[in-house]
């Protein structure tokens, strides 16, 4: 039985990072401060930088009004005539938001005095229209640029796309798209753009067309593209107006989506989870039911006691996820700059002789959960102690300087680690993490490991997306992460290890949905909120 000594939040839950690092900040304010305004400084350090490369050094303000030529000369030779003035303050009025007449009357300044505009200039005023919602203005420099350029780069391209796409003269958008799919992929913002005004104008089958290639491509969709998407579709009268699709069929394509998500471990975030929750609720001839869940310890929806899908591995998944880590992290190319063959060998052997451990430790990593370095060995036995009484098979991986006797490393502690626990002490340069993986996937789908660390770097060691899912799934599963600090006279606690998996969901007469209701959520997290939907019989 392994240790249920529970903590209220997993490492793994939504927010759990920002607020372990608030935790710290207050336990350590001063730190904190120095180290914040390390920050604060090499980003100011980093926004000077870009501003100088675009403007010139010094302060520059921009023109309140319109000037005439005159008086743009006379404001150049005030500021030392610098080179490529012209783009300078057009970047300028585009950072201080000014009034467009201002850039039309900087255009015209240099077009009189050097009869052409530069690319690079017209791209800036380009922007500046863009942002400012000037579809008109925009049409009159793809007119100029088109005329005046033999191409467009991705970032022309892409404004023009984007302002094209919210006006009746969308689909010279995806004429452009076309074009650009000559030359270089098209971004997921170029697709979401064109696609947003397929929907807008009631023409499903070029959105849903477009929507099919991008994930063709590869391509991720942005969340506003399943955000339009999803409202695209609502009410009676505009789905028999979206083109040549039938209801039934978008049906399907919308469902798509959420398998997509769920494939993919995507989360929606909370506009989007709306938009598929009002979707759901429109379907007439469904009677479907949602509101907003959470779920309990046990894996069980508090809104309509569904149980949700298990951690756990299939016996297929688990050997698949085994011949992965064992082929491109234990054996991977960059294994022996952390170790060394003969080393990696010796430690194979070891763990065949011994039986199936329950449990392995990273000695090192918990030895440093707390800060007070004279501690470590104490702080190791008590971890190890506390996993003891639950008459587990123990597995500690160390360092050998743990061995010798020091004052973060007693003797006496050491050596009851060593009749408590199997040890396996490795050469200092060693890394610990392929050891720990081994030892653990070669004990079976039971054993778990002790660590903080989160493995980001050997899960981008394997080969393909659904690979990485299925490990960052077991790790959810079977990481124990000790709970704050290990403290004298006081029984070790762990974080929870949920039992169930966070995923997109379904049975047929149920979807389950976790989403982002959250701005915290670290990219190694889980969503805690859930959109619980039940179809009525």
């Amino acid at each position: 039985m392994l240790p249920q000594t529970s903590f209220p939040k997993s490492v793994f839950a939504a927010g759990t990072a920002k607020r372990t690092a608030e935790l710290m900040k207050r336990k350590a304010p001063l730190v904190f401060q120095e180290e914040e305004q390390h920050e604060d400084d090499h980003r100011h350090s980093a926004v000077t930088k870009t501003v100088n490369q675009r403007c010139f050094k010094g302060v520059l303000h921009p023109p309140e009004r319109p000037l005439t030529p005159a008086e743009w000369m006379k404001l150049r030779e005030s500021l030392g005539n610098p080179e490529r003035f012209d783009v300078k303050i057009m970047n300028a009025l585009f950072s201080s938001d000014a009034d467009l007449n201002i850039a039309k009357s900087l255009l015209t300044f240099v077009a009189m005095e050097t009869g052409t505009l530069s690319y690079k200039l017209l791209l800036c005023y380009l922007t500046l229209c863009v942002s400012g919602g000037h579809d008109d203005e925009v049409f009159d420099v793809y007119t100029i640029m088109r005329g005046s350029f033999p191409s467009l780069d991705t970032g022309a391209s892409s404004l023009f796309i984007k302002s094209f796409s919210r006006t009746a003269r969308w689909k010279e958008a995806t004429e452009i798209l076309q074009e650009v799919k000559k030359v270089f992929t098209p971004s997921p913002r170029n697709y979401g753009d064109v696609i947003a005004a397929a929907v807008h104008h009631s023409d499903a089958t070029t959105a849903w067309g477009l929507y099919d290639e991008l994930i063709k491509k590869g391509l991720s969709p942005h969340q506003e593209t399943w955000d339009v998407l999803f409202t695209g579709v609502k009410g009676s009268e505009r789905e028999k107006e979206m083109g040549a699709m039938t209801e039934s069929e978008q049906h399907e394509r919308l469902l798509g989506i959420l398998v997509y998500m769920r494939n993919n471990q995507i989360y929606p975030q909370q506009t989007v989870a709306n938009r598929i929750k009002s979707w759901f609720e429109s379907l007439n001839e469904q009677k479907w039911t949602a509101a907003w869940s959470s779920a309990t310890p046990k894996g069980v929806c508090r809104c309509c006691g569904s149980e949700l899908e298990s951690i756990q591995l299939s016996a297929e998944e688990y050997q698949e996820l085994k011949d992965r880590v064992m082929t491109d992290v234990i054996q991977g190319q960059d294994v022996f700059n952390k170790t060394t063959p003969e080393e990696l060998e010796r430690f194979k052997v070891f763990v065949k002789r011994k039986p199936a451990f329950d449990v392995v430790i990273d000695g090192l990593n918990v030895a440093n959960i707390n800060k007070d370095k004279s501690k470590q060995s104490e702080t190791l036995l008590a971890v190890v102690l506390e996993l003891e009484r639950q008459a587990l098979n123990i597995l500690v991986l160390g360092r050998k300087h743990m061995l010798r006797p020091s004052r973060s490393w007693d003797r006496q502690n050491m050596n009851l680690i060593q009749q408590k626990a199997h040890c396996f002490f490795t050469d200092n340069i060693s890394e610990d993490d392929p050891f720990l993986l081994y030892a653990t996937l070669h004990s079976g789908n039971h054993c778990r490991f002790v660590s903080r660390d989160l493995m980001r770097d050997h899960k981008a060691c394997l080969p393909d997306g659904a690979t990485r899912r299925l490990f960052f799934k077991w790790q959810r599963g079977h990481q124990l992460v000790v709970a704050g600090y290990v403290a004298a006279a006081r029984r070790v606690r762990f974080q929870s290890i949920p039992c169930f998996d966070t995923i997109v969901q379904s049975t047929g007469d149920t979807w389950h949905i976790p989403y982002d209701d959250t701005e915290d959520r670290s990219t190694y997290e889980v969503p805690q909120r859930w959109l619980c939907l039940t179809k009525k019989h």
